[in-house]
């Protein structure tokens, strides 16, 4: 099917949910994917951080066909080896005992949502029911992590929305100490906030964070669904600012593609859910979780991500400085390959520009470049990518 009859055909039967680009890619290998027209692009998008080993990674791709010649699905009404291997690798690398396995981003941030509420009911009682979160943040598409999410337009239509939810503004350490209250369950912080514009939250607000935390018996959860897994130039991003967190969720790049989610939780709130308080049918099943497992295996070898580190702030120094030769007065922010640029309402324009060219870039909130290259991406690939923008800032003043 042609790139035409494609569009044409999910216009008939696909529900409108996505402002989709006129575009459709038939394969991919490292930073490189190509369209069904045979135009090639360097991905700097990876599926919204998902693809943070690149395409058809050989090793990722030697898993997923050995596994399927094996076993795909058994239901957790029985153990599974690899969901046992990928829960020993995610709790010896981090700060957690325990780990709960789904299928996306949205399921974990709605199992920590549960956990927490539990949680702060077994142990305080049931007036501490509130959920904190950021404004700017964003935290899923089910009903309550849409609530969560602390950005009204993704509210609109879907009123009235489950109670006991509320937002603080990032840095204002003053006024957390009144929002997170004895009413409040949990905090949940996106070290690096994504969908709302590149921000990361700093170490100084994040420790106050903690300290109110832990003084109120209130859960501090981490959304790393996109910053996580590396994508700082970390393997997850609040170590660069030494805060623990009580519970972190995980998605996206955890399988490289293949749909999974994970919650892990330390201490007593690990022993929170008994049989039979959470679930998922597909949730840590053996293809998920063996090619999470290898992504384990990849992304903490000696080296990966002091390379990661290294390109990354690299690729940041220069931006920065294309962005100054273009008059750009908006600051390069973000960590490691999770980098974002203001540009203003030229944003579109740019993005256009660049797919055009064959750089595959996306804008959030109509005027911030935002910058997701897999993590394996070469200097030579960075270069590139560079030398495209430099055009397109030359094509697309941004006033």
């Amino acid at each position: 099917m042609d790139t035409k009859a494609l569009i044409e055909s999910g216009e008939k039967h696909l529900m409108r949910t996505y402002g989709r680009l006129p575009l459709a890619f038939s394969r991919g290998e490292g930073t490189w994917v190509w369209d069904t027209d045979g135009k090639r692009y360097l991905d700097f998008v990876t599926g919204l951080a998902v693809t943070s080993l690149g395409h058809a990674h050989p090793e990722i791709t030697r898993v997923i066909r050995e596994q399927a010649g094996q076993i795909l699905h058994s239901s957790n009404l029985y153990w599974i080896e690899s969901q046992v291997r990928l829960a020993e690798a995610l709790t010896a690398n981090s700060f957690a005992d325990k780990v709960f396995f789904c299928n996306s981003g949205a399921e974990a941030n709605e199992g920590a949502l549960k956990l927490a509420r539990k949680y702060a009911k077994t142990h305080y009682g049931a007036h501490k029911t509130k959920i904190i979160s950021l404004r700017g943040s964003f935290h899923g598409r089910t009903l309550a992590t849409l609530t969560a999410t602390g950005q009204d337009k993704y509210h609109r239509g879907y009123e009235p929305l489950p109670a006991d939810f509320g937002y603080a503004d990032r840095e204002d350490s003053a006024a957390l100490e009144e929002i997170l209250d004895d009413r409040t369950a949990a905090f949940f912080v996106e070290p690096v906030l994504g969908e709302g514009g590149v921000y990361p939250v700093s170490k100084e607000f994040m420790a106050n964070a903690r300290k109110i935390c832990s003084k109120r018996g209130i859960l501090l959860v981490f959304d790393e669904i996109q910053c996580g897994m590396g994508r700082s130039g970390f393997l997850f991003a609040h170590e660069a600012g030494g805060v623990e967190p009580d519970v972190m969720t995980l998605a996206k790049a955890l399988a490289n593609g293949v749909p999974i989610g994970a919650v892990l939780a330390r201490g007593e709130a690990a022993e929170t859910f008994a049989p039979g308080d959470h679930a998922a049918t597909f949730g840590g099943n053996f293809l998920a979780t063996a090619v999470g497992c290898k992504v384990m295996e990849i992304m903490t070898a000696e080296g990966f991500l002091s390379d990661v580190r290294e390109k990354s702030a690299w690729f940041a120094g220069e931006l920065g400085a294309l962005a100054r030769s273009a008059g750009i007065t908006g600051q390069v922010r973000g960590m490691g390959f999770m980098l974002g640029l203001p540009v203003g309402a030229a944003g579109p324009r740019i993005v256009d520009f660049c797919l055009r060219e064959g750089l595959l870039i996306n804008c959030i909130g109509g005027e911030t470049l935002r910058f997701l290259p897999p993590l394996t991406v070469s200097r030579a690939e960075l270069e590139e990518a560079l030398g495209i923008l430099a055009k397109a800032l030359t094509v697309c003043p941004v006033s």
